[in-house]
């Protein structure tokens, strides 16, 4: 598992100073049923507005 997760979203609850993020869990999903080959293809489910 990854140690420190780096986020830039700074309007989420979970973002931490220096580009950090605490949540306590992560969870990425795809566009579509495709195979992902960019990260613009996948959205945080994670996000939530401060």
């Amino acid at each position: 598992m990854a140690k420190d997760v780096l986020c830039e979203v700074n309007s989420c609850r979970h973002w931490a100073e220096e580009n950090k993020c605490n949540a306590s869990s992560i969870y990425i999903v795809s566009h579509s049923s495709k195979k992902v080959s960019e990260s613009a293809e996948t959205d945080c489910k994670t996000f939530e507005v401060k």
